[in-house]
């Protein structure tokens, strides 16, 4: 006999296995080997969620109570994926070109950005879902008990309560471990992926283990075995077709609306052409897991006592016959169709939660706006960790309360007829552009309400209520209000009834509401981009130019998607645009794809509320409302040519004014920086003179008549003397800086290469600003062990770059404690970023533009204290060195990032 506690141990080895290879995944996803973790066979294994231990022990015991009737859950899903299949392309390229992160995301947006909406769909699928994730963590506390009560050595003899208690803390752990590292939709799960396809392979090997051993080790051969079910009650079982056309239909709509199933179907889909493989290997992977099913069910139910749990066959019939190993196979099997299921649902709805109820409380209670409200990133991230342990939570609850129901399909069909629900606003919204938010609130409402009191409450029994003197006469003793004969059908299956009450009025309500309501213009736009996406590829346009500014769009960005990947994408769109920098012109057509990028983090709704706090609202033009409304194609591509060539015109217009505006601002720097030099150049000329003219006349100067003729002394004379020598310093740093700036310019400068460590060029660079009689009053924070970095480089004059920089940051900053970040980072293999950021008040935006111009200076020359060219040499050097220097808009204070090769060109890879 396996030994209970040796039975634990194997489980925590198959958990910590799972770990790894959820943790090798993501490492190499983070190195950019992504290879086979996007192959099609991945993605297909990844939909094996929908095999939970419903299908891998409650299929054998639905079999054994009921027949042929399991088949069902089978067919279903394959018949979506084989004739469906254009519908789920559809759905993975809306879920593509809309940032969609949830089936309640998608429904929000096509529906207006409707957070009511998507508030109503994730209550629905968290309710919906509790009883599904019940079934797991019953499943496996029915699997841990059938192992304990056999081996009296066990430590402790296994309490449901307790293994199921201690089951959801675990796959908790592991959930927000792996499902919550990243925002960003397209940045996929990759770990949790990896690992659920491997559970996948684990728990069709054991079933079909399991079914060998049944078939030819229990059952004498193929022949015998046939017999056997043929001679079985199970064989007896009549065909209700109603009752098999429902359940055939509701496994298909769970399978579109399950939240785990859309998390793998859409959100996780990383190619569309996947869906062709998935759709022939999938009801593959359906057959291979339902082929032993009815012979496993015939077996246990002739060769185990009476009464045994026909749930727990897959595990028993081994146990029966002594087949540890095989019953130890099975086990983890059963483990990992609950497991995979539990941490998908668990990623799927705490996204849900976060993006529809916990963000947009959170944002209307931000008084400061959107901008200025803090670390959002850090908020979802701490939302979404919460809502893992509270959906496990509510799971181990109904668990609880409802004690345990042996029957695990039963549960199974409460939670697909109530995630079901949202099917036809789902399917009416992108196939219907008549479709509206009322309408879909309205049949997701009427189908909530019905479901709820038809099958969900009566599941609690007498804990909610619903006792048997209630279901058998109806609230107030009203007949036709009865839960399982509503509207006075009688002699109804009860899931046929509650199936289809609940589906019809349910659409009836969606119908009429769209009908006699008039769809808001963001839902019309909306609307026309759903259905017909494939011949729409953005977002549709709703935004007018925008009062914001780029750099605080550009800041409220990096609090959400992180500085790396706002600063990327606010420098691409500069550059489309003609621009330097990261601070594009803020048109709609920006404003689109940014929404759509902040909406991969933290849902549509929330993003469109978000930038509406900056932007100041949506606007929707009379020309985009002709648009929506005229089909005709020669009008629309018309307009379409029209617009393009008035951007282009636009374009080509504000390029030239800001190149005008450009020479403009160079043209008043040339006669500034004439009259400037000349009086760099004069001034000290002029000093040198009139002190040397005093000298000359103050005559010989011997030991006993030090100026005799002018009155001069020893002292006068040195301080005379250390006048014109300074004057003549500052005349050779002038001269040095104008030569040296030329030199560099075309290209005639020597440069010493050396392997050098990236520390050492920074700590030489602070030392020599901190010790030459300058303000110290500046606070250096260095990220020193990030530093250590080896780099081809000319450690002077990359040391003069840093120096500059450091100065800067002395002489300008102008907060009340200044201070100087100085972050090293790599970038890939074999490059090298560098951030100089203080805490001042930064740099106008209107000037970033011109800061590395020669002899541009932002403030008074006193301050300043030089010609205006230490950032053009900063520039020339770093070009000289095979890097850039730019100004980081959006940091808080002036903020300058320099880029380097690690590796001179030719010289090899830097380790």
């Amino acid at each position: 006999m396996l030994s209970f506690n040796l039975l634990v141990l194997v489980c925590l080895a198959y958990a910590s296995l799972l770990f790894f290879v959820a943790f090798w995944a993501e490492k190499r996803a983070e190195r950019g080997r992504l290879g086979w973790l996007r192959s099609p066979v991945v993605y297909t294994l990844s939909l094996s969620i929908y095999c939970t231990a419903w299908t891998f022990y409650g299929a054998v015991g639905y079999a054994a109570r009921s027949g042929l009737e399991f088949v069902t859950i089978y067919v279903g899903p394959s018949l979506v994926m084989i004739g469906w299949w254009w519908v789920l392309r559809k759905l993975v390229r809306i879920g593509r070109t809309q940032r969609i992160t949830s089936i309640a995301d998608l429904i929000s947006s096509r529906f207006g950005k409707s957070n009511t909406l998507g508030v109503l769909v994730t209550l629905l699928a968290v309710i919906g879902t509790t009883p599904y994730i019940a079934l797991q963590l019953q499943s496996v506390a029915l699997s841990f008990a059938v192992f304990g009560l056999n081996d009296p050595q066990a430590m402790v003899v296994p309490d449901l309560n307790k293994t199921a208690l201690w089951v959801a803390g675990g796959l908790t752990l592991f959930t927000i471990l792996f499902g919550t590292r990243n925002l960003d939709a397209n940045e996929r799960h990759h770990g949790v992926v990896t690992a659920i396809a491997l559970e996948a392979v684990v728990k069709l090997v054991a079933l079909v283990a399991v079914g060998v051993f049944v078939v030819w080790g229990v059952g004498g051969g193929l022949g015998e075995t046939l017999a056997r079910i043929d001679a079985s009650p199970i064989a007896q079982q009549s065909i209700n077709g109603t009752r098999w056309v429902t359940l055939t239909l509701l496994a298909a709509a769970a399978f579109l609306t399950l939240p785990r199933m859309f998390q793998v179907l859409v959100v996780e889909n990383s190619e569309e052409s996947h869906l062709f493989t998935a759709g022939w290997a999938f009801p593959l992977y359906l057959f291979g897991m339902s082929l032993f099913v009815i012979p496993i069910a015939v077996t246990g139910l002739a060769v185990l006592p009476e009464g045994a749990n026909p749930d727990m066959f897959v595990l028993t019939i081994p146990l029966n016959y002594d087949k540890q190993a095989l019953a130890a196979l099975s086990f983890l099997g059963g483990f990992s169709s609950a497991t995979s299921m539990v941490i998908v649902a668990a990623i799927a709805l705490s996204t849900m939660v976060s993006n529809h109820i916990v963000m947009p409380i959170w944002l209307s209670s931000r008084k400061e706006g959107a901008t200025v409200s803090g670390d959002v990133r850090s908020v979802v991230l701490l939302a979404r960790r919460i809502s893992i342990a509270g959906v496990l939570g509510l799971g181990y609850l109904y668990f609880h309360i409802s004690g345990g129901s042996e029957a695990l399909a039963a549960i199974g069909m409460i939670s697909f007829t109530g995630v079901a629900q949202v099917l036809p606003a789902l399917i009416g919204g992108v196939f219907w552009r008549g479709a509206t938010r009322v309408g879909a609130i309205a049949g997701i409402v009427t189908g909530f309400v019905i479901w709820a009191y038809t099958m969900f409450l009566p599941s609690f029994g007498a804990a909610a209520g619903f006792t048997e003197a209630f279901m058998a006469s109806g609230p107030f003793d009203l007949a036709w209000l009865r839960p399982q004969a509503l509207f006075g059908v009688t002699g109804a299956d009860p899931v046929v009834h509650a199936v289809v009450w609940s589906i019809a009025l349910n659409s009836l309500a969606f119908v009429i509401g769209s009908l006699v309501s008039f769809p808001r213009p963001v839902e019309r736009l909306q609307g026309a981009q759903f259905v017909n996406v494939f011949e729409h590829t953005g977002a549709a346009r709703r935004w007018s130019e925008g009062v914001a500014e780029a750099e605080d769009l550009l800041m409220m960005a990096q609090r959400i998607v992180g500085p790396a990947e706002a600063q990327k994408l606010f420098q691409i769109e500069a550059e489309s645009q003609g621009k330097q920098g990261y601070l594009p012109d803020v048109t709609p057509a920006f404003l689109e794809r940014l929404e759509r990028e902040l909406a991969g983090s933290v849902g549509a709704a929330t993003a469109h509320a978000m930038l509406g706090q900056l932007v100041g609202g949506s606007i929707v033009s009379v020309e985009d409302l002709m648009a929506v409304a005229d089909e005709a194609a020669q009008i629309m591509e018309y307009s379409s040519q029209l617009e393009a060539k008035s951007s282009e015109l636009a374009r080509t217009a504000r390029q030239l004014r800001e190149a005008n505006e450009k020479l403009t601002a160079l043209s008043i720097q040339k006669d500034a920086f004439l009259s400037q030099i000349s009086h760099e150049l004069r001034t000290p000329m002029t000093s040198i003179r009139a002190f040397s003219e005093i000298l000359r006349d103050s005559g010989d100067v011997g030991a006993g008549d030090v100026g005799a003729d002018v009155g001069m002394d020893a002292e006068s004379l040195k301080r005379f003397s250390g006048i014109i020598h300074d004057e003549a310093q500052r005349l050779t740093r002038l001269l040095d800086d104008l030569l040296d700036l030329s030199v560099l310019e075309n290209g005639q400068v020597t440069l010493n290469w050396a392997r050098t460590n990236l520390h050492d060029v920074i700590a030489r660079a602070v030392q020599a600003t901190t010790h030459g009689g300058m303000n110290t009053e500046l606070i250096v924070h260095r990220a020193e062990l990030s530093e250590h970095i080896a780099i081809d480089t000319d450690p002077d004059r990359l040391a003069q770059v840093f120096i500059n920089l450091i100065t800067n940051a002395r002489k300008y900053c102008d907060a009340r404690n200044p201070a100087l970040h100085i972050t090293a980072t790599r970038v890939g293999r074999d490059q090298l970023q560098i951030d100089f950021v203080d805490n001042g008040s930064g740099i106008p935006s209107d000037k970033q533009a011109m800061i590395f111009e020669k002899f541009s200076r932002l403030t008074d020359q006193a301050k300043a204290g030089g010609a205006g060219l230490g950032l053009a040499i900063c520039r020339e050097i770093m070009h000289n060195l095979g890097g850039t220097i730019s100004y980081l808009p959006g940091q808080g204070g002036a903020a300058f990032r320099l880029k380097l090769p690690r590796v001179r060109r030719g010289a090899g890879h830097v380790t």
